[in-house]
């Protein structure tokens, strides 16, 4: 069997992040003759295609190279970790970790992860990619993501999970509403109200089912991508909204003005913010600590 070098993994590996071979070439400070022929010699050691490179359709993996990439990130993940536990490098981490979130509370938590985790770990380069679920576990089933925070809520199998902060939908109201005169409220009364509807992968689907769950049908004004967007609205009196609540968030639109927040009785779609990992495997040390940190920074002390 022909033999290959981590470094050709690498490179392989790289490639994922590219739409042509020059792109790829330029950002690895190689020349693209040069990249070629490495790949070249990769696809003869596996006895595979795993690349197209066409000039006119630039560069997409087979297949068989997507499966490839994946397990060579593996490869090279176990690598790494055993260099740096073999160094010893007196207990302190150094190197990459890669981290999702889920767009609609990634304000809400991303600042107090990335402001006090690298005072603890200088050494670990932490990446992160905002996302919905449909962005965000393809990235973690491809290898390119070593965990995810997001909602436990329609999550696939296959997948490891740790509870990070439970939360629970929670209705968001103009300030002059009359329903803000209730300590809270319930789903009929919303269902004929205005709602500004968050739309995202799994929340919208989530919204329809617990109208659903009641016997009833929400009516929708408007169909929003970003949650500031709907609160902006609703601090315009234009709606309500339905959102998960979540730390470190005042009620206040990004025009500065206020609105209202009022839980939902009896509640609803009571579930978790999680960090997710794929099933059967290890996370890396650095990915380890990330994940220990985000559990203890949002730990809820005991009453």
């Amino acid at each position: 069997m022909s033999k290959f070098t981590l470094r050709q993994l690498e490179l392989f590996v790289a490639l994922a992040d590219f739409s042509t071979l020059s792109d790829a070439a330029a950002s690895l400070h190689f020349s693209e003759s040069a990249l070629s022929q490495a790949i070249t010699r990769l696809e003869r050691a596996v006895g595979e295609q795993l690349c197209i490179r066409r000039k006119a359709r630039g560069l997409k993996l087979t297949p068989a190279g997507e499966y490839f990439a994946v397990r060579a990130r593996a490869l090279l993940t176990e690598a790494e970790d055993l260099v740096a536990e073999m160094s010893g490098a007196a207990g302190q981490l150094k190197g990459p970790v890669k981290l999702g979130c889920f767009a609609s509370f990634a304000a809400s938590v991303l600042p107090a992860i990335l402001g006090g985790f690298p005072k603890l770990h200088p050494g670990v380069d932490v990446e992160v990619v905002v996302g919905t679920h449909d962005e965000l576990l393809p990235a973690l089933e491809n290898g390119r993501l070593d965990l995810a925070i997001v909602y436990d809520m329609q999550l696939p199998l296959g997948l490891q999970r740790q509870t990070i902060y439970e939360t629970e939908l929670q209705a968001v109201l103009p300030v002059d509403h009359p329903l803000t005169r209730q300590e809270t409220v319930d789903l009929p009364e919303l269902a004929q109200e205005p709602l500004i509807m968050y739309d995202s992968s799994p929340s919208t689907a989530n919204t329809h089912r617990v109208f659903a769950d009641r016997g009833l049908r929400p009516t929708i004004v408007a169909h929003m991508p970003q949650i500031i967007l709907v609160q902006a609205l609703v601090g315009r009196g234009l709606g309500y909204g339905l959102l998960m609540s979540r730390p470190n968030w005042s009620p206040i639109s990004m025009e500065g003005l206020p609105v209202a927040v009022r839980p939902l009785s009896p509640p609803v779609s009571q579930t978790t913010m999680s960090a997710i990992w794929l099933e059967g495997s290890r996370l890396s040390p650095r990915a380890q600590a990330l994940l220990d940190f985000t559990v203890e920074t949002f730990r809820v002390p005991p009453d």
